[in-house]
């Protein structure tokens, strides 16, 4: 399930935590569907810490994915306990394996077979637990422990979670207990309330080295997890008498399924109105003190392969638009317009990256590259072939910009030469290239930042302008020169200017066709004549 839906639930989380009640809502469908919370709070954690979600929201989230799991359990309690669920079971995993074996290079028939078969085998598991916990209850007397206190089975069900990191996996094995008659109602449900705050190990384990957001994010989890079981446990019986006198459930295993989903709408009843103050008291935690000049990338993880292309996809955007800044400034250009119109604005603002000097601008954007390519070496393992199409594509951008970036700067005295000179040939030519190089940054970046892709037509056309300006200007300076006394060091300085200008243009637009172009496409773009003497 999560490769037949990939990044569309990442966008659709997105789009969806615009508010607390989106975001909860957004939260239990996502894990209702996925079937971990562990996985979309992983998921969260990353987008967090990538400044993709705001903590608020993160929060909200979370509580959503905490109810979302229950829908895990009322399958099967419903299914597996009421039904003869073997008989589609088996077949189920007959079908996936034959799926598997004769279709399984049709990526979309590959991911429904293994859901078929981790449909099927979930429940002949299932089965496999009632029937062993039916034999455990004839040979083994299960009376004797129940004068134990219930906190004795709350860490129970702590400790159970916390081995197999699975708060539905817990719950499996409590209906199959309650079920079998090895257990009480009270007894189960404290198992259930232990399993509650189990869960969030390993979302803790994943917050630590990370950055101080998604550690409050961590630390808010845990703290909704314990309070909702403290609350729940001090009110156990007459929630309990809730569920069998009020609501008139008398099936046990229904029974334990509506206590998990009431202590669970119960956490969100109680922190959704608060959820300001909540993640106010969570910022006083946590110093933000990290040295990486990463934004999107530096506590993603490559367990989720997935999140971390689309966070790294975000990094090389951030960083083209970055370079071309630095461009522009070498320049002298004015670049309000791009600074304002950018999604990355808040950002810069943040890290401070407009006061830093030009040479400073220089180190961050090699610090950025360096970063990127060491993530970009442990993400391409994990990656399967189709999106390790994409990730190249992403790390070639990189190099791309990155040597526009060093192009310029290697002219960058011929730039103050020719801005700050007398002679009228150098300046007009200056103030020429000056005039085109703002108009196609201007133009790449709009492009970079829209949503919809670009047409290859439309970067060809972009191509042949920079072929054209590269050319007119060469041949409208030798044209000026015959009329005018320049020394010879001047045209050597115009020549190598205006070589390496046509340079950088064009590797600024192959990054560009790296974001915006699929492969096949950006495999074309290459084939199109680029050099120019």
């Amino acid at each position: 399930l999560k490769n037949l839906s990939g990044r569309s639930f990442k966008l659709f989380l997105q789009r969806i935590t615009k508010n607390n009640l989106g975001a909860v809502a957004g939260g239990t469908i996502v894990t209702g569907i996925l079937q971990s919370s562990s996985m979309v709070s992983l998921m969260v954690l990353a987008f967090v810490g990538a400044g993709v979600f705001t903590m608020k929201n993160a929060m909200a989230v979370i509580l959503g994915a905490n109810l979302g799991t229950t829908i895990a359990s009322w399958l099967v309690a419903t299914l597996g306990f009421k039904t003869d669920i073997e008989v589609i079971a088996y077949p189920a995993v007959c079908l996936g394996g034959f799926l598997l074996i004769v279709l399984g290079n049709q990526k979309r028939l590959k991911y429904l077979s293994f859901f078929l078969l981790g449909f099927g085998l979930m429940f002949i598991g299932l089965s496999f637990m009632k029937t062993a916990m039916e034999a455990q209850v004839q040979h083994f007397d299960f009376s004797q422990y129940a004068s134990m206190p219930l906190i004795v089975f709350v860490f129970i069900g702590f400790l159970i979670t916390l081995v197999v990191q699975s708060s539905s996996v817990t719950m499996a094995l409590t209906l199959s207990a309650l079920h079998a008659g090895a257990i009480g109602f009270p007894m189960a449900a404290a198992i259930v309330l232990g399993g509650e705050t189990g869960t969030i190990i390993k979302i803790v384990i994943s917050a630590i080295g990370g950055n101080a957001s998604k550690k409050r994010v961590a630390l808010g989890n845990l703290l909704f997890n314990i309070f909702i079981t403290a609350i729940a446990f001090v009110l156990l019986k007459p929630i309990l008498l809730l569920i069998t006198d009020i609501m008139k459930i008398k099936d046990p295993l229904l029974g334990l399924v509506a206590f998990s989903t009431l202590i669970n709408l119960l956490a969100i009843v109680v922190f959704l109105p608060v959820l300001d103050s909540f993640t106010k008291f969570l910022e006083r935690f946590f110093k933000n003190t990290d040295g990486s000049v990463a934004v999107f990338i530096k506590h993603a993880s490559i367990e989720e392969p997935e999140t971390a292309l689309d966070l790294f996809q975000r990094e090389t955007k951030y960083f083209i638009h970055n370079s071309m800044l630095y461009n522009l400034e070498l320049f002298g250009i004015n670049t309000v317009s791009l600074k304002e119109n950018s999604i990355f604005k808040d950002i810069n603002e943040r890290k401070k990256y407009h006061q830093k000097t030009g040479e400073e601008k220089y180190q961050f954007l090699k610090e950025l590259q360096g970063e990127l390519h060491v993530f970009y070496l442990k993400l391409r393992t994990k990656l399967q072939d189709n999106k390790q199409v994409e990730l190249n594509q992403m790390i070639s951008a990189v190099r791309s910009s990155m040597h526009a970036v060093k192009s310029v700067k290697d002219i960058g005295t011929n730039i103050l030469d020719l801005k700050n000179s007398s002679k009228d040939i150098k300046y007009n030519f200056f103030l020429h290239h000056k005039k085109e190089i703002e108009n196609l940054y201007l133009q790449l970046n709009a492009i970079l930042l829209q949503d919809k892709k670009t047409n290859f037509e439309e970067l060809q056309n972009i191509f042949n302008t920079i072929q054209s300006n590269y050319s007119s200007a060469l041949n409208n300076f030798y044209t000026e020169v015959q009329k005018t006394a320049i020394e010879d060091i001047d045209i050597t300085t115009v020549i190598n200017f205006n070589r390496e200008l046509f340079t950088s243009n064009k590797a600024i637009l192959m990054a560009i066709k790296e974001i915006v172009l699929d492969e096949k496409l950006a495999n074309d773009f290459n084939e199109i004549p680029i050099y120019k003497t």
